[in-house]
């Protein structure tokens, strides 16, 4: 029996405003707040809140038969609880059917598997920790920002303590395979893996409200039946994409929301369920393994990470900001710490890209722009940071003088309980 797994990426950053060389030194706030209020507001409206509602329709007119699988960013959950809560409310919701499962991926939706591997797990545990604060479930299975995967990453994940992830099915990655199978890492047989189905997530995704494709208009019939007709050994079918394929990149009357309402009862006629992650792993066993030795991601045809490192702006900007991610993991400012999480969203180096500038959804008028800006902040921020900790202290005397600090306060902190242990004694004493 085949079965549809639906995953779907949610992310929002904290974009820049526009900050100058003349702001370094004198303004250390760096957000665009009127454009990100407006923007959170704007996608609530389109496609937050009536996806919710539909997949909640979806889940009961099924009978509790369709299931999804939701990656909330961090900084996505942050600007929904103070701009948008209702969308919060919602996705609870959805999380008290027992139909959806939320997966971990890094806080930030950062780069940090590339470049930071300390701060990659930091990232994912805060991650973890928020998911459960907010849901109430502790995320079993991980994927990572825009599914970028690699060997060495497969490493990281599985030390984390994750059995499964989600990546994209690449095809110079599997060749003449396919992607409709489990299959496992193999330099860590026991983290398994689905991939990405292009041909019938991109269905959606980029081709649905596109008049001259020549399936134009796509029914639920039609391609419940598509579905249908892969390969009878092929038993999942990965369609991964972004939410906004429900209301922003295909509007409302494109007819996106009736499709998907229609999609459980064209499924169940023709035998194909719908199962999380986490339900086709446990029931489905890996095929084979792969080697992915290149990161690799769902963008663009090469399907690597060329959308956010391929020039040389995007790798200076990289390597000045994982520069400095050992020295703010050793402070304790909040505010800094902070900055540095919204400095690490991966759209700060996809705006930089030339193959595609902005990708239709960069604030700035080119990629240069989009560098220099980042990096007239960055400057700001590195200025701050080597105020607490200054260049001239190596990170390993640094990490040693912060430890005899710590050691220090909870020796002081003993003999001060100590200390209140014989003042109430001698105050009993001297009653007496």
């Amino acid at each position: 029996m085949k079965t549809i797994c639906f995953y779907f990426q949610i992310h929002q950053p904290f974009r820049l405003k526009r900050y100058r060389f003349f702001d370094i030194g004198n303004d250390h706030y760096y957000y665009d707040d009127f454009r990100n209020e407006d923007i959170i507001h704007r996608i609530a409206e389109r496609c937050y809140m009536p996806a919710n509602k539909t997949v909640l329709e979806m889940i009961k007119s099924s009978g509790g038969k369709f299931k999804v699988a939701y990656s909330i960013s961090g900084t996505a959950l942050e600007q929904m609880e103070v701009y948008a809560p209702e969308v919060i409310d919602s996705f609870k919701e959805l999380a008290a059917t027992g139909n959806v499962e939320f997966l971990t991926e890094t806080y930030a939706h950062s780069l940090s598997s590339l470049g930071d591997p300390e701060e990659f797990k930091e990232q994912v545990k805060r991650h973890r920790d928020k998911i459960h604060s907010m849901f109430g479930v502790k995320p079993k299975i991980f994927r990572n920002t825009e599914l970028i995967y690699s060997d060495d990453i497969a490493e990281q994940v599985y030390r984390l303590g994750f059995k499964g992830m989600l990546t994209e099915g690449a095809k110079h990655i599997l060749g003449w395979k396919s992607p409709n199978y489990v299959y496992a890492s193999c330099v860590e047989p026991q983290l398994k893996l689905l991939l990405k189905n292009d041909r019938f997530s991109e269905d959606l995704s980029m081709r649905f409200h596109n008049f001259t494709w020549s399936e134009y208009p796509l029914t639920a019939d039609k391609y419940m039946s598509w579905i249908a007709d892969t390969p009878e050994s092929e038993q999942i079918i990965n369609l991964f994409m972004n939410y906004e394929v429900l209301g922003s990149l295909n509007p409302a009357e494109s007819g996106i929301f009736d499709f998907f309402k229609a999609l459980p009862r064209f499924a169940a006629e023709k035998g194909i369920s719908f199962s999380t992650p986490s339900e086709v792993f446990n029931l489905l066993k890996p095929v084979d393994c792969l080697a992915v030795p290149y990161p690799m991601s769902w963008a663009d045809e090469e399907k690597d990470t060329g959308s956010w490192l391929g020039n040389i702006l995007q790798k200076e900007a990289f390597l000045k900001i994982n520069e400095i991610g050992e020295r703010v993991r050793l402070g304790e400012d909040r505010r800094i710490r902070q900055d540095w999480y919204y400095l690490q969203s991966s759209d700060h180096f996809y705006y930089m890209n030339t193959r595609h500038p902005g990708g239709g959804f960069s604030p700035y008028d080119n990629p240069y722009d989009a560098f220099n800006n980042y990096m007239n902040v960055l400057s700001d921020f590195i200025a701050r940071v080597n105020a607490q900790f200054p260049e001239t202290i190596e990170n390993e005397e640094l990490n040693a003088l912060l430890t005899t600090i710590k050691n220090q306060g909870i020796e002081i902190e003993g003999l001060q309980k100590e200390l209140d242990k014989l003042k109430k004694k001698s105050a009993k004493t001297g009653k007496a």
